[in-house]
């Protein structure tokens, strides 16, 4: 059902991408691809679905949008301290990185988010046009609880990276071109009411089929973030509690590692999950109907595998990974996350392990690190662990499972073909540990902490209040790793100059040029070239 339904998708794309060569009697007589407003259209389930599918699509773009591999998914990494960019590759990206960034600075995903939001505005808007004879009240529900999601989500994303952006509610074709920015708070509450009331229609608790659509658990792990990122901790606690008891079923895999490859996707860890296929020839576009594949493997695997190694980890993930070893009767040395998330020897540093080869037996760390020192003749971290000098690789999201010498092209379908999860149990766990610790309930927050130590294989510890939050700072780093949550996690937890004293200690690259206005992107050129009433945001004048 997973192909089927991006199937759909794409054909949904296919079709609106088609509609900017109709003429007047053409089937939906318009001349806006994002446009599904003409009345023979509205017509059943299938058509609400169709539409749907096209709001789903911008979020997911294989190349750019705000998960895109290219100028999304890198630089949601490349902020934070965890990552280390790769000097002489993408200008853009180097430049977002060392915090050197403009308005006119490469593809900003701000256009594809507001394109996803034009398409669910056209379901919200034109849904209810559907007879009764075309579809269910509770088919009705569900769809409107699917659009309001993604509204909601794409403004979360907006707001928490351009602070102050314009808020369109109704399909463009009925709404000011030029519109200004509503306020911080506005677009907060918006966000809110969007969740809540996705989270009141009628989305299931779980989905036996089109794995990859929104359901109520994703809606209530989404708003509990939206609170828990305006430090509304007790809003935020008692949401994401909710997920901790039936009828929700959300349990950590016991297998870290399954949450990274193509086994196991939609597995009982996922709360919502962008779903790739390996069907078709690879593309650079993103709605081209070619390709529906998951690029990130292309940007952060090795060379020998081939990819781009656009990111390395920064030193300070392997000292915290390291920082804490296991018992000493314990199947490995290091937290287990350690191994799913880096290419590294292991038995170089006493472990248990013995060191590997990856790519379907095909390759050792020194192969893979030779094949990358032309990528690191610009820089590269210093690693060390206990005094020994180590080499230290990205692992996590490439396709190193695969047998096969170069699974991370993509070019290559296995290697293209894993989801990427967007929200894991272990970020409600965590996330409600935090609303727990500020809302000073350490009892609430060992309980979480409990869950994400064991699956690691750490000792059994409890923590006291004091205590609580390094902990749990200490543990969204490493559950997090090269998934893009470092920048974000920072900015929720500490002021500017903070940030900047830390980044400094941990030797993020550029951290001598950030600044409160780097907390947010610039309001990009394009907007405000063709968007008249609209001002660069007040940090970045």
């Amino acid at each position: 059902m997973k192909r089927n339904w991006l199937s759909y998708m794409c054909m949904a794309a296919l079709f609106s991408g088609a509609l900017t060569s109709c003429n007047e009697s053409s089937f939906l007589n318009l001349s806006d691809p994002n446009y599904f407003t003409e009345s023979n259209f509205w017509k059943d389930k299938a058509d609400a679905e169709s539409a749907l599918a096209a709001a789903y699509s911008p979020i997911k773009g294989a190349m750019y949008g705000y998960f895109g591999a290219f100028d999304g998914w890198l630089n949601l990494n490349g902020r934070g301290d965890d990552i280390y960019t790769i000097k002489g590759e993408e200008v853009p990206m180097w430049n977002i990185a060392n915090f050197l960034n403009s308005p006119s600075t490469g593809n900003d995903p701000y256009g594809a988010l507001y394109s996803g939001i034009q398409r669910a505005n056209i379901v919200l808007r034109y849904i209810d046009q559907i007879p009764a004879s075309g579809i269910t009240e509770e088919d009705r529900s569900m769809i409107k609880g699917e659009a309001l999601f993604l509204r909601g989500y794409q403004y979360f994303l907006l707001v928490n990276n351009y602070k102050e952006v314009p808020l369109r509610l109704i399909p463009s074709n009925e709404d000011e071109t030029n519109k200004a920015a509503a306020t911080e708070a506005a677009l907060w509450a918006q966000v809110e009411e969007d969740l809540d009331n996705a989270i009141k229609c009628n989305l299931p608790v779980e989905r036996s089929t089109a794995k990859e659509r929104i359901t109520k658990g994703a809606a209530i792990a989404m708003l509990g973030k939206v609170y828990a990122t305006q430090h509304k901790y007790p809003e935020a606690k008692q949401l994401l509690g909710t997920l901790l008891k039936a009828p929700y079923s959300y349990e950590l895999m016991d297998n870290f590692e399954k949450n990274f490859t193509n086994e196991e996707e939609f597995n009982k860890e996922s709360v919502f999950e962008l779903a790739y296929s390996p069907d078709g020839d690879y593309s650079w576009s993103n709605e081209s109907g070619i390709c529906l594949g998951c690029y990130i493997p292309q940007f952060i695997g090795p060379v020998k595998s081939g990819g781009w190694a656009k990111l390395m980890p920064n030193s300070l993930i392997v000292g915290e990974f390291t920082k804490e070893t296991r018992p000493s009767d314990a199947d490995t040395k290091f937290d287990k996350r350690m191994y799913a998330s880096l290419f590294f020897d292991a038995a170089n540093y006493g472990d248990k392990v013995p060191n590997e080869k990856w790519y379907g037996n095909n390759y050792s760390m020194d192969d893979l690190w030779e094949g990358n020192e032309g990528k690191m003749a610009g820089g590269a971290p210093s690693f060390n662990v206990n005094g020994t000098a180590g080499k230290f690789l990205i692992k996590k999201n490439t396709a190193y499972y695969v047998d096969d010498k170069a699974p991370d092209n993509m070019g290559n379908k296995e290697g293209r073909s894993s989801n990427l999860r967007v929200m894991r149990f272990a970020e409600v766990l965590l996330l409600y540990a935090e609303a727990c610790a500020k809302t000073n309930d350490p009892d609430g927050a060992n309980y979480a902490l409990k869950q994400i130590r064991q699956r690691a294989g750490l000792t059994e510890k409890t923590f006291a209040q004091a205590e609580l939050m390094n902990e749990i700072e200490h543990q969204c780093l490493l559950e997090f790793f090269a998934e893009g949550h470092r920048f974000d996690d920072l900015k929720r937890w500490y002021s500017p100059s903070e940030i900047q004293l830390i980044f400094k200690a941990n030797g993020k690259q550029g951290a001598e040029n950030f600044q409160e206005k780097h907390l947010y992107y610039p309001i990009p050129t394009s907007e405000l070239n063709n968007n008249t009433a609209m001002e660069q945001t007040s940090l970045w004048k």
